[in-house]
């Protein structure tokens, strides 16, 4: 999957916000050329509230072990929830990651590697082996997402 082909399946999910940081924008220089997603109908960017997907471009500050580096590496990460996390990873979010993980290897599923305790999932340069799964994924964490912005938006709320 290229970053193209991800983009257009989450443009076609119901109320996905795509935010792509650009020279300009006001946006941090390290965020320039990623893509984050947000579950947002209303088309701004929702309070207090982390994307649901991000694509990274880049290594990030404490992150090198990716190897995004790399020609034409990036990573999408996906936050798909505890049930995911451990059907993928065979653990819990907060338990110890395995020896020998190696976050550079491509179109597998892995643990994120800064953000795997929170729950988060992560595929560098998906492709075959994985594109089924990351489609999987993505829905998840956009009907979480969702589900997540129906309960604070719902009666009641400020």
């Amino acid at each position: 999957m290229s970053i193209d082909e991800i983009i257009e399946f989450l443009s076609g999910l119901e109320g996905v916000l795509t935010l792509r940081p650009a020279p300009g924008d006001g946006s941090p220089e390290i965020s320039w050329g990623d893509v984050f997603f947000y579950h947002a109908p209303d088309g701004a960017i929702p309070e207090r509230t982390q994307p649901f997907a991000t694509i990274v471009t880049k290594d990030y500050p404490g992150d090198g072990r990716s190897r995004l580096d790399r020609p034409g590496a990036f990573r999408v990460n996906v936050s798909a929830g505890k049930d995911a996390f451990a059907e993928w990873t065979g653990r819990r979010p907060r338990d110890p990651e395995p020896e020998g993980t190696d976050p550079s290897v491509t179109d597998t599923v892995i643990a994120h590697p800064v953000y795997g305790a929170q729950g988060w999932l992560a595929v560098v340069n998906p492709g075959p082996r994985t594109e089924p799964a990351v489609r999987e994924l993505l829905r998840t964490a956009h009907d979480l997402a969702r589900s997540r912005h129906g309960r604070r938006a719902g009666p009641g709320s400020a």
